[in-house]
């Protein structure tokens, strides 16, 4: 269906990518990203990235888990851990929890998230020397 500026729009429920589907193509894409010297500096300054987490934060518009860590990782609960493992858990009600513990299910940190929409049901990233990565990445 074109509407009146020439421009394609898809309005049958068909087209609707199946949201099961994206999930295993995220999850597949990211587990491609594997060690690479390659990094990308927060906007805040207060940590890098690599490139398996700029595609995270690309294909899933994920910018904002971004700037969510970059806030939090200046808690004091967190100044003396130089090993942190940060997971996303988004809820069936699309509300989430942002959790961060010292990599032995130590939790350090608890936030919630009112309202996301972000497409997998759980991703964990490491901040490790500040640097935030995927566990492939490692």
């Amino acid at each position: 269906m074109s509407n009146r500026l020439g421009k394609q729009t898809m309005t049958h429920p068909a087209a609707t990518p199946n949201v099961e589907q994206r999930q295993r193509e995220l999850l597949s894409e990211l587990a491609m990203h594997v060690g690479s010297l390659e990094r990308v500096r927060h906007w805040t300054k207060r940590f890098i990235y690599t490139p398996g987490v700029e595609h995270l934060a690309q294909a899933a518009g994920a910018h904002w888990l971004l700037d969510a860590i970059a806030s939090l990782c200046r808690n004091p609960n967190l100044r003396d851990a130089e090993f942190q493992v940060w997971t996303l858990t988004v809820n069936p009600s699309r509300s989430a929890v942002l959790t961060v513990t010292d990599g032995d299910e130590v939790e350090l940190l608890r936030h919630t998230i009112l309202y996301t929409d972000f497409p997998l049901d759980q991703v964990s990233l490491w901040l490790i020397d500040g640097t935030l990565l995927l566990p492939s990445e490692y």
